[in-house]
C-alpha cells in the first residue's frame, strides 16, 4: 500500500478540534515541524497533546501553544518555555507531569495494547499519591489536582500503577521512510519519536529521505509500516532545517546543544 501525501496540508486535513495528538521529538531534535505548521494553518483548535516536552517559544509545539490551539500537555519536561509557564501558572492550560521513562512506557505500552502496568517509579511522591496541579485557577490557587494512584508491592517493593496512552492521531519525523510506512530514525529522534508512532490510531509521518519499499534494511526499521498510516516526504531545505535550542560561548569556542 502507497501511503504517500505529497503534501503536508492534505496529511492534516482531517484533524480535528479537542482531539488527542501523540508527538514526537526529544527537546528539539527530531520535531515534526513540517507537520506541526501544516496543523497551525489548518486551524485545529482545543488539542490535547502526548509529548516529551512542548517545544519552545516559537519553535515546535510552541507554534500552536502560542496560538492557544493546545488545551491539555502530558510532558516530561517544561524546560525554558517561558509562555508554556505563563499558560499554565495563568490557568489557561491543564498540565499533566510524567516521569520520563513512565511517559515513555506509557506511550509505549499504549502502542502494544498493554492498559496498565506497575513501575516504582513515583513511589512516595506526589505522582502516586496525588495533589499534583493539573490546572491552576486565575486567583493562582490549585483548580484541579491529580488524584493518587493504586500502589501494590511486587518482591517487597512498592509500585504504582501507571495506564498506557493512546491517542487519535501522532505525528513524528523519521529520518528515512518508504512507501509501506516502515522507519527509520538517527540517534536523539529515536528517544519518543516510534513511541508517539505506535501510540497513534492514525500516524502521520514526515520523512527527511523517502524510499523505495525494500531499500530499507528489515533488521534496522525502527518502526514497521502497520504503525504508519501517512508518510509525507520532505524537501531537501526542509531536512536540513535542524533547531538548536541552546547557544553557548566556553573558552572562546562557541558550542551548540542540539536538542
Amino acid at each position: 500500500m502507497d501511503k504517500v501525501v505529497r503534501v503536508p496540508a492534505d496529511a492534516v486535513a482531517d484533524i480535528p478540534d479537542a482531539t488527542s495528538l501523540a508527538v514526537g521529538g526529544f527537546g528539539l531534535s527530531g520535531v515534526p515541524n513540517v507537520l506541526i505548521a501544516a496543523l497551525y494553518a489548518q486551524g485545529a483548535t482545543a488539542l490535547s497533546v502526548v509529548s516529551n516536552n512542548c517545544g519552545v517559544d516559537g519553535g515546535g509545539l510552541g507554534v500552536l501553544l502560542a496560538a492557544g490551539r493546545i488545551a491539555r500537555v502530558t510532558c516530561s519536561y517544561i524546560g525554558s518555555n517561558k509562555e508554556f509557564a505563563r499558560q499554565y501558572l495563568g490557568g489557561a492550560l491543564e498540565v499533566e507531569l510524567v516521569p520520563q521513562g513512565t511517559l515513555a512506557e506509557r506511550l509505549r505500552a499504549g502502542g502494544c495494547g498493554i492498559p496498565a502496568f506497575y513501575t516504582p517509579a513515583g513511589v512516595g511522591t506526589q505522582v502516586a499519591e496525588g495533589g499534583l496541579p493539573l490546572r491552576y485557577g486565575v486567583d493562582g490557587e490549585v483548580a484541579v489536582a491529580s488524584p493518587p494512584k493504586e500502589v501494590r508491592e511486587f518482591g517487597g517493593r512498592a509500585h504504582v500503577l501507571e495506564h498506557g496512552i493512546t491517542t487519535d492521531f501522532a505525528l513524528v519525523r523519521a529520518w528515512k521512510g518508504d512507501r509501506h510506512g516502515n522507519l527509520v530514525f538517527r540517534r536523539a529522534a529515536r528517544n519518543f519519536n516510534p513511541l508517539a508512532a505506535m501510540a497513534g490510531r492514525v500516524t502521520v509521518a514526515e520523512v527527511e529521505h523517502l524510499v523505495e519499499p525494500g531499500e530499507l534494511d528489515p533488521d534496522g526499521v525502527h518502526v514497521p509500516g502497520v504503525f504508519v498510516q501517512r508518510v509525507v516526504p520532505m524537501t531537501p531545505t526542509q531536512a536540513a532545517d535542524k533547531g538548536i535550542e541552546k547557544r553557548t560561548v566556553r573558552m572562546g569556542v562557541r558550542v551548540e546543544e542540539c536538542r
